[in-house]
């Protein structure tokens, strides 16, 4: 299973790692020196192993306390099937909640249940006004006799369609949300959905609110005949996610494809794009916008492999960019950028984890917890058993 946003549906693999509680130093001693940051200790944030729990975000919301958002889906190898399926149509996404960011709640509660089907990776954004936006995609379970009648182009695997993305919001800080939104479909798009639709825009991915209000996404869309072949592009908010509109293309090439994909603003007013990429063994690549989204530069390798990517601001305005990594040893790994992220081919690389059980892990997302300390939330599995939320505190210098 290839790769996962890429191919809408392998966009659904991942890479984190479970959370036995383990304290100690971080596993590049150089790196976290250089960067000033020290491993307190990994938590196991959610497990069940009833449950396939994957593909976290997280959130600070306006009271202090912390809401944490993931896919969960039956782990049907407890039926007896021989694996784990990433396009599932009991698949739906649930929250758990946090006053510290250490101890959550052990019974996650619903956000969303797709109506047609499973859905993918809830990402979540608060707003400045505390607005929750919560952004996913979704896939219909069709028999194969009726895939005829369908409109082609369409995305089909794991006996489903893909539906494309949506966006839900909520306003009393996640007790109830609003949606399904649909956004808009990307020109380049050349897919179709289960309603003969064109494809609405989707990606997994962090967004961000601009220091005008405005609300960045960097989406996928696939432009060619190959299902391995998608791009990135932009879309905004004016109304705090109510609607979008289309506004760039972030990151294109012939050969090299691009998906899951995060958006920063620096402090002085940049767009930073961090790619997750195939046919580029495993590279990730950064696209730059001077101009406010309205064109971005070149896409540049950036000289090491991991995906997807998720950027933080810290207190000095220095940038926490952590990573999944699918190669041995599988784990979780971290970079500290300086303020305008220029620094990506020489800061040091640090790893928070590398005991994962398998390539199906990862997927990280960080929050500040308190002036001195940020969690890294992903998912983790131990021997290539059954996938969990778990955790890993960092203390910043």
């Amino acid at each position: 299973m290839p790769f996962r946003i890429i191919l809408p549906y392998i966009v659904f693999i991942v890479f984190f790692f479970k959370g036995i509680v383990v304290f100690g130093q971080l596993g590049n001693a150089n790196g976290s020196h250089a960067a000033g940051i020290r491993k307190v200790k990994d938590i196991v944030i959610y497990e069940d192993p009833k449950f396939y729990a994957t593909f976290p975000s997280v959130v600070q919301m306006r009271n202090g306390t912390f809401l944490l958002a993931f896919r969960r889906a039956p782990e049907r190898r407890n039926y007896g099937e021989p694996g784990y399926n990433h396009i599932d149509p009991n698949s739906y996404l649930v929250a758990v909640r946090s006053e510290d960011g250490i101890t959550w709640t052990a019974e996650p509660e619903l956000i969303y249940a797709h109506p047609f089907g499973g859905s993918q990776d809830p990402c979540l954004l608060k707003l400045s006004d505390g607005t929750l936006l919560c952004t996913s995609y979704g896939w219909a379970p069709v028999r194969e006799e009726a895939l005829d009648s369908l409109k082609k182009p369409f995305f089909y695997a794991g006996g489903a369609v893909f539906l494309g993305g949506y966006v839900l919001r909520s306003e009393d800080d996640g007790k109830s949300w609003q949606g399904p939104i649909d956004p808009p479909h990307i020109p380049n798009e050349i897919n179709h959905d289960v309603f003969r639709n064109p494809l609405p825009a989707y990606n997994r991915g962090a967004l961000f609110e601009g220091k005008d209000g405005r609300v960045f996404w960097v989406v996928a869309a696939t432009d060619s005949n190959s299902p391995w072949k998608t791009s990135n592009y932009l879309l905004m908010s004016d109304d705090k996610g109510l609607t979008w509109s289309y506004a760039a293309t972030v990151a294109r090439d012939d050969k090299v494809a691009f998906n899951e994909a995060s958006i920063y603003e620096t402090p002085k007013g940049d767009l930073v794009v961090f790619h997750r990429t195939a046919n580029l063994d495993d590279y990730t690549c950064i696209t730059r916008s001077s101009d406010g989204g309205r064109t971005f530069g070149k896409w540049e390798n950036m000289g090491f492999k991991g995906h997807p990517l998720q950027a933080l601001k810290l207190p000095d305005d220095r940038v926490l960019l952590v990573y999944g990594y699918r190669h041995k040893p599988y784990g979780i790994r971290a970079r500290v950028l300086n303020a305008e992220c220029t620094d990506f081919m020489t800061a040091p690389e640090i790893i928070l984890r590398e005991d994962g059980g398998s390539v199906d892990i990862g997927y990280p997302w960080s929050v500040q917890i308190d002036n001195k300390h940020v969690l890294v939330t992903y998912y983790l599995n131990h021997n290539n058993g059954t996938r969990f939320i778990a955790g890993t505190l960092l203390e910043i210098d």
